[in-house]
């Protein structure tokens, strides 16, 4: 079940913790990766760690494209860069984003531009553009990762919960004029899920963080990696325009 063998994806912020999850989590289904990230040297270094464990002889090594997601122009060139490089794209995860928090009467402009950019308009711009080759295919998996704060609002983050906000409300329109050509658009919403930086915090901010959660505990990056291979997968042909929350009970929504 949930085999993606065949399948080609692009996943995008693919080696910060989430996303690094996310590609392990396809690759491991059996799909061939494009894996975008900023960083150049980050990201060369995870595409290596992860055609060692997973590349195929048979269906070619998982490849990495940088990208720059706050340049319009290279956000652009990312779809048919990664067309060139898989030969195709069944699969699109727009995973990556930014935090420039702030209370809202002290936010400046650009905290908020730049979060908008990256967050919300990137996104939009990489859906639009993998619209043609999916309709031309009759077959595609749009999966995009919000957040549990687009839901319910943070303190600090008006800028970000906007971004993870218009992102589920962009995903069910985007669904809604697709579906009839097989494509299905849905979102992963996370909750606290434990990565290198929340590692980092005091065990006093970690425990009152677990407080929150009825599980206890923070959540996992392969967590969500399961959750985006199952929306990727054939067998989820008949979800879309759904946003599946993995919070651990934080928040419940009908």
């Amino acid at each position: 079940m949930f085999d993606l063998t065949g399948m080609t994806a692009l996943v995008t912020g693919a080696s910060g913790g989430i996303g690094s999850a996310i590609a392990r989590a396809l690759a491991g289904q059996g799909a061939r990766l494009a894996l975008s990230g900023s960083n150049s040297g980050k990201l060369r270094a995870f595409r290596e760690e992860l055609n060692e464990q997973f590349g195929s002889p048979d269906a070619g090594d998982h490849v990495e494209i940088t990208c720059d997601l706050s340049n319009a122009a290279q956000v652009e060139e990312l779809i048919p860069a990664t067309l060139d490089t898989l030969g195709g794209l069944d699969i699109l995860v727009n995973n990556a984003g930014i935090t420039r928090d702030n209370l809202a009467m002290r936010m400046k402009d650009d905290e908020w531009d730049a979060v908008i950019r990256v967050n919300l308009e990137a996104a939009f711009r990489l859906m639009r553009a993998a619209a043609k080759p999916m309709m031309k295919a009759r077959f595609g998996r749009i999966v995009a990762v919000t957040s549990v704060v687009g839901a319910t609002g943070n303190p600090g983050q008006v800028n970000y919960a906007a971004a993870k906000a218009g992102l589920v409300g962009m995903t069910k329109s985007y669904a809604q004029e697709v579906a009839s050509r097989g494509i299905t658009a849905n979102c992963v919403a996370p909750g606290f899920i434990r990565t290198a930086m929340t590692d980092a915090l005091p065990d006093a901010q970690k425990e009152a963080l677990n407080g929150r959660i009825p599980m206890g505990r923070m959540g996992e990056g392969e967590d969500i990696g399961a959750a985006v291979a199952f929306l990727a997968s054939r067998e989820a042909g008949y979800v879309t325009g759904q946003t599946l929350h993995v919070n651990g009970g934080m928040a419940m929504f009908a």
